[in-house]
């Protein structure tokens, strides 16, 4: 599949990584450890402060490793982001769960560890998901975020995604609104 053989040269600016290949691939069990790693870091920048602490904590550490082991074998397709160091990001997607977004396919997650945030890998790993949905007759996505989280919600909105829905989910006795971006 042409979305397995990605590579991307990052920009000379983007040194900092040991390496400047940067490759987006389907998740193997292999990844587990690495992928428990980038949600735990990752979850916790973006949601400390919004989802509840306790609750986050609990959510955390349901995603360890053999949950991820998992998540790589089932039919959903799971992608990673990986460099000379390792997967250092990740995304779930596929068919839209529900009619809610009135869209074909959803992107579930899209995480980068907070350490590679801001080189461009998650707009990178944006486009390859965006691009394997659409060679699936997924052109219209859509992507949910919490409305708190700011930084994705720019990044979305940054991305040309037009708000299209707002809800809201219960978590631990917490109300959590959330916002819905749509794509094509």
């Amino acid at each position: 599949m042409v979305f397995d053989a990605i590579r991307h040269l990052l920009r000379p600016w983007e040194t900092v990584m040991s390496t400047s290949t940067t490759s987006i691939r389907r998740a193997r069990p292999e990844d587990a450890a690495a992928l428990s790693t980038v949600f735990d870091e990752a979850w916790r920048e973006a949601y400390r402060g919004i989802i509840p602490g306790v609750s986050l904590e609990r959510m955390i550490a349901q995603r360890g490793p053999l949950w991820w082991r998992a998540a790589a074998r089932r039919g959903r397709p799971l992608a990673v982001v990986e460099t000379g160091e390792g997967v250092i990001g990740y995304a779930a997607y596929g068919r839209a769960r529900s009619g809610a977004l009135k869209t074909s396919g959803e992107i579930d997650e899209l995480y980068i560890a907070p350490s590679h945030q801001g080189l461009g890998l998650g707009r990178r790993l944006f486009w390859a998901v965006r691009n394997d949905l659409g060679d699936h007759g997924m052109g219209r996505i859509g992507v949910w975020s919490l409305a708190e989280n700011e930084r994705a919600r720019a990044f979305y909105a940054g991305l040309g995604g037009t708000v299209v829905a707002q809800a809201v989910d219960r978590m631990a006795g917490a109300l959590l609104p959330k916002v819905a971006y749509r794509f094509g």
